[in-house]
């Protein structure tokens, strides 16, 4: 498999690394901390600007049309700075799947907005107990002219501002992908704090009306997008988190190679030093196995296997990078004035935000029990 990324795409990232560097000193950060919802619309018009939200969007719908991979990249830098944007609700799970699952109609009418930064329409694929929107707990029953869609979702990204919200819910017939207005009536919206601090929503719906012109799937190709979602946001997830651990190996890095203790500095000490190269060991294997899944999503070949490799290695090298990045730092990692503790903030909320390594290693393990005994059977 050839990762390497063509002169297109790595000018996209240094822009991208250019950009997001410009937005988001601590200062910027903190100030934005303050604010009940810390998303920074400034960087999200100025990633718009640059064609940076289009990535994966085609051409003749405003995008640049360089693909999934090209996004991932994106993800990536976004999380080597904590950058306040909604890279993956918006543009993964929600602008991706309508790329390849909506109708044209509905493309033309939501994919220039979300890549011009006019409109957002976000994703909502968690229930309580339930990560998996290809088996959702929410109903929804035909009615004329559409649905009727009754439930909750979780942790919804930008649910308050969002145009649309990317869901699933279960028919007699199997699952339906609808847009659902979160300003129709029977939606109510409930603030939730996740783990970084950020303001998310519990979406609860009653009844609510959905026409058919906001219906993207029903039935077996319902069940494909949602399926497509759920390992893009996965392998998202785990390109965020190697901006996130290569960021707190190097903060860690150099924050050892300045403090003194006897006399020299600690990373001179083997233990220290020891931490970091192992950092750097995990982070590079993350890497590794995040652009496997990445380019086998981009090039649509079978991916769940590799996608359940990386967000195991995600959860795995994030808890690890932060918590060896902590002890390296002593008290410093924690003061708020220091940007440590935002890194190991997002860490700890990509290892559990769909699927704990622990879980996801237990799925591949039946996945791979259940294709040796079909073989032996």
């Amino acid at each position: 498999m050839n990762f390497t990324i063509s002169e297109e795409q790595q000018s996209a990232q240094q822009l991208a690394q250019q950009i997001l560097g410009d937005f988001t000193d601590v200062d910027k950060l903190k100030a934005l901390e303050q604010r009940q919802e810390s998303f920074d619309n400034g960087l999200w018009q100025a990633l718009a600007k640059a064609g940076l939200l289009g990535l994966d969007i085609a051409e003749d719908q405003g995008g640049t049309g360089l693909g999934f991979y090209s996004l991932t990249t994106l993800c990536e830098e976004v999380g080597r700075t904590v950058a306040p944007v909604p890279v993956i609700p918006v543009l993964v799970s929600a602008a991706g799947t309508l790329r390849r699952f909506a109708s044209d109609t509905q493309k033309d009418q939501w994919l220039p907005g979300i890549a011009s930064g006019a409109t957002l329409i976000t994703a909502a694929l968690e229930e309580y107990n339930n990560d998996d929107p290809t088996a959702p707990s929410c109903s929804a029953q035909k009615m004329e002219g559409g649905y009727s869609i009754s439930g909750t979702k979780i942790c919804v990204s930008q649910a308050s501002s969002a145009a649309r919200i990317l869901l699933s819910a279960q028919t007699e017939e199997g699952i339906v992908v609808a847009l659902v207005d979160p300003h129709a009536s029977g939606v109510t919206l409930n603030a939730q704090i996740v783990t970084t601090g950020e303001t998310r929503h519990e979406l609860v719906m009653t009844k609510v009306q959905v026409p058919t012109q906001d219906i993207v799937a029903i039935g077996s190709e319902a069940l494909a997008a949602m399926d497509w979602a759920h390992l893009a946001t996965r392998t998202a997830l785990a390109a965020m988190a190697v901006g996130l651990c290569d960021k707190m190996m190097r903060i860690t890095g150099q924050y050892t190679s300045e403090r003194e203790q006897f006399g020299r500095p600690i990373a001179t000490f083997q233990a220290v030093s020891h931490r970091v190269a192992d950092c750097y060991i995990d982070v590079e294997c993350l890497r590794l196995v995040t652009q496997q899944a990445a380019s086998l999503i981009n090039e649509s070949h079978p991916a769940k296997d590799a996608v359940h490799i990386a967000k195991i290695w995600c959860g795995n090298v994030t808890h690890r990078v932060s918590q060896a990045s902590q002890h390296c730092h002593g008290g410093t990692g924690v003061d708020r004035d220091y940007p440590l503790f935002r890194y190991c903030q997002w860490a700890r909320q990509i290892e559990l935000t769909s699927g704990s390594s622990a879980q996801l290693t237990g799925e591949l393990g039946q996945a791979i029990c259940a294709e040796y005994l079909s073989k032996a059977g």
